[in-house]
């Protein structure tokens, strides 16, 4: 590179700083290292990132302090193992709050998706256990699928003063329901889509014809119309070009390879959501209740395929963490 390039990139902003000015940018991801690297306003973590993290020589030393800490617990078998999982998640999300000025989102187990009082029982443990460690609640999110279930859940959580990131989100019908729950975020999965429509319909897609792209502006434009407070933070990307695609979100979560691409561009980005253009767009309002929102998933097949995948894998990833503290009991 030459001299003079080098000094016109000093003085430009890569994508990545680009996207800042109108975009959260948040981490998903359980690498300390990257989050200092790429410094994002928030963090989500799941317990695959985890347990991809405790893998690594750098972070063992965690799982060995928390199973030191609650060897004497008092607690056996199963119900030790969900005690120390829980535990690391908080002891991974409070090492990141360290590192982040917002919030953290940290994941309930997947198995309780269909659980109202388990999903409840489980977040409220969560939050209590961060508020031990004097970390305020309102610096975590409590992640949950965005089934029936979860979502009422949220809802009364959120009256409770626990906010909630609604994840495993495909729908419109599932963000109408969050934004009348009043939660505080939702996570729709743009790769998540993307991957159903290239396989169903063997084409790819690139720019604003991607499907994942298409149902983030959906729900965006549908929460700036009504005026919905419930953050909306598109999730699972495949390409840096759907992050581009989605400038002005909200907030975008964005793992740390796509955040080291962007930060290596210093191609020009263009704002592509905003709130004013979504007041005057012409959006039908969606009635919901409990039958309307059923019928509508189940007509959606991506969604409901989606949805029930995740769930399926969310809770692989819990049994994986699982057997992995079971193993260095």
């Amino acid at each position: 590179m030459t001299t003079a390039v080098a000094e016109e990139k000093k003085t430009k902003l890569n994508q990545l700083e680009q996207l800042k000015k109108f975009t959260k940018i948040v981490a998903d991801t359980a690498d300390f290292e990257s989050v200092k690297q790429f410094k994002p306003q928030d963090a989500t973590t799941n317990p695959s990132l985890v347990y991809a993290a405790t893998q690594k020589s750098e972070y063992a030393h965690l799982l060995d302090e928390v199973l030191t800490d609650r060897k004497n617990s008092g607690l056996s078998g199963a119900a030790q193992i969900e005690d120390i999982c829980d535990h690391l998640l908080v002891q991974f999300g409070c090492d990141i709050l360290e590192i982040v000025p917002g919030r953290v989102s940290t994941e309930t187990d997947a198995r309780l998706s269909f659980d109202f009082e388990g999903s409840i029982k489980k977040a409220r443990q969560l939050v209590k256990l961060y508020e031990e460690r004097k970390i305020p609640r309102e610096r975590v999110l409590i992640k949950i699928a965005s089934t029936l279930e979860g979502i009422n859940a949220a809802e009364q959580l959120t009256k409770e003063g626990i906010r909630c990131n609604l994840t495993l989100m495909f729908s419109l019908p599932q963000a109408v329901r969050c934004a009348e729950a009043k939660v505080q975020l939702i996570s729709p999965f743009v790769g998540r889509i993307y991957d159903w429509y290239k396989k169903e319909n063997k084409r790819d897609y690139t720019g604003p014809e991607d499907p994942g792209v298409q149902s983030v502006n959906e729900v965006y434009n549908y929460y700036k119309k009504f005026d919905y407070k419930t953050e909306v933070m598109g999730a699972s990307f495949r390409n840096a070009g759907q992050i581009r695609e989605l400038a002005g979100c909200d907030l975008l979560t964005i793992s740390p390879e796509l955040m080291k691409e962007l930060s290596e561009s210093f191609e020009a980005i263009e704002r592509k959501l905003d709130p004013e253009k979504a007041k005057s767009a012409k959006i039908d309002k969606v009635d919901l209740d409990e039958k309307k929102f059923r019928w509508l998933l189940n007509e959606n097949a991506m969604a409901t395929e989606k949805t029930a995948e995740g769930i399926r894998k969310f809770a692989a990833d819990v049994v994986k963490l699982e057997k992995f503290v079971a193993s260095k009991l």
